[in-house]
């Protein structure tokens, strides 16, 4: 019996941002979803505007793994998080115990498989484009929280902003100027905003 998707069922419970006032909350299954999709677009516009030539598919099968550890760990918000860079260490070695964890319960001969999704992850070529999504989806949750009113948003949208345009990266460039300011119309606008 292999207990990997009882496990990734339970992502649905891990509510993200658990320090801050949220107008809507988002757990962690979510995000995983919505990060993936990013993650496959940053290689889309990289491979189609940039010369690249990443797997977009394994960039967003990476992106849709890239939290499981959470279900072991929680989320640890990002100020406790890197509050010490002794705290982030002994963060990091939990996470890869968690990953090590859920890569048991899947069946012994599926494991090799997902070893380079789970646990090597952010080993591979495709991790800054799995992180810059990441990121780009904690920045799109700030836009939308400040766009519902949530001033309680602002300073995380500004660091995470500027932590974007530190990244250097064309793709997500792009995806800001492409695909955030439409975050603000409303759904009728949006009818006719492609137009």
């Amino acid at each position: 019996m292999s207990s990997f998707f009882a496990f990734l069922k339970r992502m649905r419970f891990i509510n993200r941002w658990s320090l801050m006032r949220n107008t809507e909350t988002e757990n962690i299954q979510e995000h995983s979803l919505e990060v993936a999709m990013i993650a496959h677009n940053l290689g889309a516009l990289r491979n189609e505007y940039f010369g690249g030539s990443v797997d977009m598919n394994k960039v967003a099968v990476i992106a849709m793994f890239h939290e499981v550890s959470e279900i072991f760990t929680g989320d640890m918000p990002t100020p406790i998080k890197y509050f010490d860079p002794k705290l982030r260490s002994l963060y990091g070695e939990i996470e890869t115990l968690a990953q090590e964890k859920m890569l048991t319960t899947l069946p012994e001969r599926l494991q090799s498989v997902y070893r380079s999704l789970i646990v090597d992850a952010e080993h591979s070529e495709e991790w800054p484009l799995v992180k810059a999504a990441d990121t780009l989806s904690a920045y799109m949750k700030c836009v939308n929280e400040l766009k519902a009113g949530n001033d309680e948003f602002k300073e995380a949208h500004d660091t995470i902003l500027a932590k974007l345009q530190g990244l250097h990266m064309p793709e997500v460039d792009m995806f800001i100027e492409e695909y955030i300011p439409a975050l603000s119309k409303s759904l009728d606008e949006l009818n006719y905003y492609d137009m």
